[in-house]
């Protein structure tokens, strides 16, 4: 059941890529390479462009999740940055152009982040105290701590985090 719809779902992410490929030829006045799209992408992240090599790795899980708006938001927002360093280069990845791309061209929020529900992605995290509050920190970063390879602080008060045992 679930690999009928992963192959419905990766039949809609080429159709909605390549529409929206189509808006940015007749845009530009060019002609750009058909990214290759994977579904490798592990973690809270939705999507991830590898710019040189014109390739897209999208989370599986969260496609299947979130199938309408990751699929109207998620893989344009990916192309988007491919067809800016095509055509500008390197640059900001949520730069002046990118928000044009997306905005201008595909009529979407330039929003930088998805508000996709994460907690059957997140892996398992760890609570750290500041002044003003509890932060979930992730495997990776509890690790650094531990090995005394980092230290983070709040965003907001500007405290060390501190491990809650």
């Amino acid at each position: 059941m679930q690999n009928d719809q992963f192959r419905s779902l990766k039949m809609q992410v080429q159709r909605r890529l390549s529409a929206c490929l189509q808006l940015a030829e007749n845009h530009f006045q060019r002609q750009f390479p058909m990214p290759t799209i994977s579904y490798d992408v592990r973690g809270v992240k939705a999507g991830v462009a590898y710019l040189p090599q014109n390739l897209i790795k999208l989370n599986r899980t969260l496609l299947l999740e979130n199938p309408q708006e990751f699929i109207q938001q998620v893989v344009p927002h990916e192309l988007a940055h491919l067809l800016v360093y095509q055509v500008f280069g390197r640059v900001k990845p949520h730069g002046k152009e990118w928000k044009k791309v997306m905005q201008n061209l595909f009529q979407l929020p330039a929003d930088t982040c998805h508000q996709f529900d994460v907690q059957s992605v997140q892996g398992k995290t760890y609570a750290y105290a500041c002044d003003c509050q509890i932060h979930q920190l992730s495997q990776r970063r509890h690790n650094k701590i531990m090995r005394e390879s980092a230290v983070y602080f709040c965003k907001f008060c500007g405290g060390k985090l501190e491990f809650c045992d």
